[in-house]
């Protein structure tokens, strides 16, 4: 560990297990910030708990010979009290971080230089816009950062880091980092907004007739194939459940990628046993016979789609699963937003808006430094037009369009540019 002495009497250091660290004292740090600042600024999800990143740590699914070393970074002051926390791993590879970086590595090699070890600070496998810098007191987020940039300085000599990455972070953290001298890069996610709908028959109403009836035939479709439907929370998922739904996970990424997924079964037992209260599950059923699943995980500002997975081929039983499903629990459940996972322009019909995702690099090598910032000044544009164009393609009518979804496109755009 290293310390630094500020002005505050305040000192940081480096974690190389959050289990160094209470739960209590960690989602404190969480809560207090969250509390202190409007979640469109501050963004903090259950990825971020203690429980979530522990169980990553304890299920094997992070740590030594993964490529992710933990290297969480903590303030505190005089009386040991955590005043920030920093989520941050040490790589040897850019796998399970979805800003994809392979063509920087390359480069490096061909030029004889290494580009691992890095540092990112990022939520392993889940490419969420968060709070990664988290301060008890969001008002010295900018002195408190000086702390953690001068760590950071220490471990890239120690550890011979080729570069630092902050990746998908919020506007508060953006904030900050711009201020530095980081690289913005920008991509692109679909979400799901409430506007204030009473059921999920209002949501329908939001839509164009054609998209409205498409969506109601297919659900429709799935009903006359016998296809039924649950969604279990809390103390309704049961170890059958459980087990079923890990059956799904690990025989999908076996047909996909060939090998069982990043997550182990292990971690999914603690996940279950630690964050029930933040879990969704949905079952779709052949008759009384389980044929697929989605998992889940909210709070009360945003559910979070994650992991899918079928034992048998349905036409349209994804769609149901994994995005129908999603939106009427927000809406019954007065959930703000709804975030479904990376990738997709196929979720645009389905009522999800485009948003930007942004995340922060900074490379040790000043010539590599300036070629990558030139990369990312022509990405950028492509993203921008990339963005509007999928714009043009929402399935809302024009009186919805009007009234909500272009003030809403405006204020997500980078930089205020549309």
């Amino acid at each position: 560990c290293h310390e630094f002495n500020f002005a505050m009497n305040l000192h940081v250091r480096t974690l190389t297990s959050i289990t160094q660290i209470s739960n209590n004292s960690w989602n404190q740090v969480l809560l207090a910030g969250q509390a202190s600042v409007p979640t469109t600024q501050q963004v903090v999800t259950p990825f971020m708990r203690h429980e979530f990143l522990s169980s990553l740590e304890e299920a094997g699914c992070v740590g030594p010979d993964t490529g992710w070393q933990p290297c969480h970074i903590v303030v505190e002051d005089d009386d040991n009290q955590l005043v920030a926390i920093v989520v941050g791993y040490v790589k040897s590879h850019s796998y399970g971080e979805y800003v994809f970086d392979h063509g920087w590595a390359n480069a490096y090699h061909q030029h004889g230089l290494d580009y691992y070890p890095k540092w990112i600070s990022a939520i392993p496998f889940t490419p969420v816009t968060n709070s990664k810098m988290v301060c008890r007191y969001p008002n010295q987020q900018d002195e408190i950062y000086a702390l953690i940039k001068n760590e950071l300085l220490s471990l890239q000599a120690q550890l011979n880091l080729s570069s630092v990455h902050w990746l998908f972070v919020d506007s508060m953290t953006s904030d900050t980092l711009s201020k530095q001298h980081f690289l913005p890069r920008y991509s692109v996610q679909f979400e799901w907004f409430n506007y204030g709908y009473l059921d999920y028959q209002a949501f329908l109403q939001a839509l164009t007739s054609r998209k409205r009836k498409t969506t109601k035939k297919a659900s429709e479709k799935l009903q006359r194939a016998g296809i039924i439907i649950e969604r279990k929370c809390h103390q309704d998922i049961n170890s059958d459940d459980w087990e079923f739904f890990y059956q799904c996970y690990r025989m999908t990424y076996l047909k996909r990628s060939g090998h069982e997924g990043y997550l182990t079964k292990d971690f999914f037992t603690l996940l279950l046993e630690r964050m029930r209260e933040h879990i969704l599950l949905v079952i779709a059923y052949k008759g009384t016979t389980p044929i697929a699943s989605a998992l889940f995980l909210y709070d009360s500002s945003a559910l979070y789609g994650r992991y899918w997975g079928a034992l048998e081929e349905v036409d349209g039983l994804h769609f149901e699963c994994c995005y129908q499903q999603g939106i009427m629990f927000a809406i019954e459940n007065k959930i703000a937003r709804f975030n479904p996972g990376t990738q997709g322009e196929h979720k645009i019909l389905r009522g999800f808006e485009p948003t930007y995702c942004r995340s922060y690099h900074q490379l040790k090598d000043p010539d590599f430094h300036r070629a990558v910032e030139d990369f990312l000044i022509r990405e950028k544009q492509h993203m921008l037009h990339y963005f509007s164009q999928t714009c043009d393609l929402l399935p809302f009518n024009d009186d919805f369009l009007t009234e909500y979804v272009s003030k809403r496109t405006q204020l997500l755009a980078p930089d205020n540019e549309s």
